[in-house]
């Protein structure tokens, strides 16, 4: 009886560490919640930011000082509140000294390639808000 306890105990817990195994490399989504920091430290190189976080270039993730701003084009609104927006990137990454990478797909984004992103102006902060939602390759497989 002894024997059959412990045979159950040694299968549960490599049930359990199989489980905590994959999970740990493979991130399946909603297994856990202490796995969101693989996604926002994926690309950060050192000393560098990560695409998101303010005042960095969202194509190449350099730091950007106060003065300095990335290259962008806004288009005009259709239903008031979103705009669409290309951007191409900072001084840094448009001059070709730095990789520029999509954030959605991680494709290595050429010269002439910008990122598709939604532009809203919020009422409150008075600050803009910018969400990517890919590149111009992404964008142009997906419709």
């Amino acid at each position: 009886m002894g024997n059959a306890i412990q045979i159950l105990l040694f299968t549960f817990a490599g049930i359990l560490l199989l489980w905590f195994g994959y999970t740990l490399f493979f991130a399946v989504p909603g297994a856990s919640a202490m796995l969101v920091f693989r996604h926002k430290n994926r690309r950060k190189p050192r000393g560098e930011g990560f695409p998101g976080a303010p005042r960095t270039c969202p194509v190449c993730c350099a730091k950007l000082e106060k003065n300095e701003q990335v290259k962008s084009a806004v288009f005009p609104s259709f239903n008031g509140t979103e705009r669409l927006m290309h951007i191409s990137g900072c001084r840094y990454c448009i001059g070709g000294g730095r990789r520029r990478v999509c954030p959605v797909c991680d494709a290595v984004l050429r010269e002439n390639e910008y990122l598709v992103a939604r532009y809203y102006e919020k009422e409150k902060p008075r600050r803009p808000h910018v969400h990517v939602i890919g590149c111009s390759r992404c964008k142009e497989h997906r419709s």
